[in-house]
């Protein structure tokens, strides 16, 4: 049976961001095309074009399903344990979130955000919301820090954390003695040095 041609826009949404979806389970974003999204939701790629306005933004919104994907991994880890256990387990399911949607990971990075409008302010507030989780673990380990001071170092760690997913993603970590050096005893490593050294600075006042 034919699908219809005809759909209610937020219906229409559904079927594309489920299409996308599809799609990027196995293969790459560069690969996509409003073509081939209208071929598989049943329309046009006109009806698409003046649904979304651009191919371009039609991208963006799979960009915020996935960061809404991701929102709903970390936000259980935020409760309810110490803050050094919240930040380590922030860390490794990043790491395993990059693991298993590699190829939304891939379009979240690899393709530019937008930049105005409304779009642009729902990336923005989901993306500071995932940096305010990182922060907030941060004063509660050490109250001492300052909201500019943990601002720039939740920025630093996250930046730290993402740029070791990504080395592990394209196997660029290197080797020791003959075995692939593993993204989780990095983050480790990387997560006991910060807090160490946010220790040290409490048992020195």
């Amino acid at each position: 049976m034919a699908r219809p041609r005809q759909h209610v826009p937020e219906a229409l949404h559904a079927q594309v961001m489920a299409a996308c979806d599809a799609w990027l389970q196995d293969r790459p974003a560069h690969a996509l095309s409003l073509r081939a999204l209208a071929r598989e939701v049943g329309c046009a790629p006109s009806t698409l074009l003046k649904l979304y306005g651009s191919f371009g933004n039609l991208l963006q919104h799979a960009n915020i399903e996935t960061l809404a994907r991701l929102r709903t991994v970390v936000e259980p880890l935020t409760e309810g344990t110490l803050p050094e256990r919240q930040l380590r387990a922030l860390a490794l399911a990043y790491w395993q979130f990059a693991q298993r949607e590699p190829f939304r990971w891939q379009l979240l990075f690899d393709y530019p955000l937008a930049q105005e409008g409304e779009l642009d302010q729902r990336q923005t507030d989901m993306i500071e919301a995932l940096f305010l989780r990182v922060e907030t673990s941060l004063k509660q380990y050490q109250p001492a820090l300052g909201d500019l001071e943990a601002r720039r170092l939740g920025r630093t760690l996250w930046g730290s954390v993402h740029g070791l997913v990504q080395l592990g993603l394209n196997e660029r970590l290197g080797y020791w003695q003959g075995q692939q050096l593993e993204v989780p005893e990095l983050l480790e490593q990387l997560l006991s040095t910060i807090l160490d050294g946010l220790r040290q600075r409490s048992d020195s006042a």
